[in-house]
């Protein structure tokens, strides 16, 4: 085995921030040095994360049309996917979905709107009023993901109860406008510079497998600590097809997992979520996230992409000796499986139709 695993496996497990050279070391590994790899990233895990593995949910509040070009995206209404397409869901729909997925087993439930933003004064107060309902449902865990904020209403959402926001970088900025050209790196930046200025916690990351180099993957990386970021959510293609990457290959079980483990050897201390595309990519794998370094993901179905059962992703943290929530949550992963035994996967029906990895 090459000494320079276990090496910058120790540096992790000290804090210390591994190097872009270092990460482009360990993301290419394969073979056994692969599996050495995952072995450090779960030490490092369990080191900083303990046994817990928290899951968080995503409402589709409004749905397609969006103006956005995002190569990947089915939403877009420059692409011709097969989604359904809806406006800002009403009140009573809202709010029945928050406590259905806050019934589920999220520990926190987020509200995703399509767009570039809210448009209108009263779509931005249902969105208020649905962020307050959110962090009664969740115990004070309110997320959300509305494009791109003013300081004025990223204040106003903190004042609702919202404690993180999701706005992803989704790649490097060199391979940014191969994958987007209606709006910048630099404009996503400011967001996540806004929020971190208004005091909301920032969930940001990417989506893999479209194309990008081994350089990009890195690169994004390194992007993501000098923000200091709270979450990384680490999304994988599926391909939609009428989407430009429609025919993308999608990437291997083992190099995902590779991608999972580095991510957790340059961020010892921070959630790494694995969203988007880990029911179709992983496959029989998804299990071995964990191992990977993961301590998070998302629980139920994506926005426009069905996921698993939630009683399957409870079932598998406890084989896996872990346990789902938060810490002083104990009664928390007992009273969710209790809560979906026996049902039917009805959850997020309306949803889960083709498209992207949300």
């Amino acid at each position: 085995m090459d000494p320079r695993i276990s090496s910058i496996g120790n540096k992790a497990l000290r804090g210390e921030p591994v190097s872009a050279a270092e990460a482009e070391f360990l993301i290419q590994l394969q073979g056994d040095e692969r599996h050495e790899l995952l072995f450090w990233a779960n030490r490092v895990r369990s080191a900083f994360k303990g046994d817990r593995i928290t899951f968080c949910s995503i409402i589709s509040a409004k749905q397609g049309a969006c103006p956005e070009d995002c190569r990947f995206c089915s939403q877009s209404a420059r692409h011709r996917t097969d989604i359904e397409t809806f406006p800002l869901l009403v009140e009573e729909e809202l709010t029945e979905r928050i406590h259905e997925r806050a019934r589920s087993g999220s520990d926190s439930v987020g509200i995703v709107t399509s767009g570039r933003g809210p448009t209108s004064q009263e779509e931005w107060a249902r969105i208020l009023k649905a962020v307050g309902e959110t962090s009664r449902a969740c115990g004070g865990h309110a997320c959300a993901s509305l494009g791109v904020l003013t300081e004025e209403r990223a204040r106003e959402l903190r004042e609702a109860g919202l404690v993180r926001y999701n706005h992803n970088l989704e790649t490097s900025r060199s391979y940014f406008p191969k994958i987007c050209t209606t709006h910048s790196y630099d404009d996503r930046l400011e967001t996540i510079r806004l929020l971190k200025r208004a005091r909301i916690e920032v969930c940001c990351g990417g989506i893999f497998g479209m194309g990008e180099s081994v350089r990009d993957r890195v690169e994004l990386a390194m992007e993501l600590r000098e923000l200091d970021v709270d979450s990384i959510p680490l999304n994988f293609l599926n391909p939609i097809p009428g989407t430009p990457l429609e025919g993308v290959q999608p990437l291997d079980p083992m190099e995902i997992l590779g991608i999972i483990a580095t991510f957790r050897l340059m961020f010892p201390d921070k959630d790494i979520k694995v969203c988007g595309g880990r029911e179709v990519n992983l496959r029989d794998l998804q299990s071995w996230m964990f191992y990977a370094g993961a301590n998070g993901a998302i629980l139920g179905n994506y926005l426009t992409t069905t996921g698993r059962k939630a009683e399957d992703d409870l079932q598998m943290i406890k084989d896996l000796g872990l346990r789902a929530g938060r810490h002083g949550d104990d009664h928390w992963a007992t009273e969710a499986t209790e809560a979906t035994e026996g049902t039917e996967d009805t959850e997020n029906e309306g949803e889960g139709r083709k498209g992207t990895n949300g």
